[in-house]
């Protein structure tokens, strides 16, 4: 079932979403779904972190490696898996500001060194929100996981961090 809109050739052609009542409206659910996907897992990508116990936690990321999937970041998703997250790249060491605005789920911000030490965590951030969410000291990459994390594994300021199956860039990102 779907709406039934003009076609360039100028006959009616059949949408595939049931109740777009518009071309531009299934448009922008394409763009929509599109859009959620912007920040694909590399292979295999991971960021090991050390747990209580010094017990390794392996995340499966998304790498958000440009300014378009840094803004996108976890916008929209309503669910992360408990061991999924998304790995923030940044050209440079400095504070890092994030917000939630459009973003449904709590999320954890581990706020990560040039030296893959964990410098500083956001807990359990507030869905929705447009409050700054930063830390004291400089980081070059956040990760984002589901809000909790962080204090059911054990995460702490000062654990090393390591990144597995990717390539940093050496030029900045």
């Amino acid at each position: 079932m779907g709406f039934d809109g003009m076609g360039r050739s100028g006959r009616r052609v059949k949408l595939p979403y049931e109740g777009i009542k518009s071309l531009g409206a299934f448009l922008l659910v394409v763009w929509g779904s599109l859009s959620l996907n912007a920040c694909h897992p590399a292979s295999g990508s991971r960021v090991v972190l050390k747990g209580q116990g010094d017990r390794e936690i392996s995340v499966q990321v998304e790498i958000a490696d440009t300014p378009e999937r840094r803004t996108m970041g976890l916008q929209y998703r309503t669910d992360l898996e408990a061991n999924q997250g998304m790995l923030f790249l940044f050209p440079q060491e400095k504070i890092q500001t994030f917000w939630m605005k459009n973003t449904p789920i709590p999320l954890d911000l581990i706020f990560i060194g040039k030296q893959r030490r964990i410098v500083g965590i956001v807990h359990e951030s507030v869905p929705y929100s447009t409050a700054s969410l930063s830390v004291a000291t400089p980081s070059q990459f956040v990760l984002e996981v589901n809000g909790g994390f962080a204090r059911t594994h054990g995460i702490e300021v000062g654990q090393a961090v390591r990144f597995e199956s990717f390539r940093l860039p050496e030029d900045g990102i």
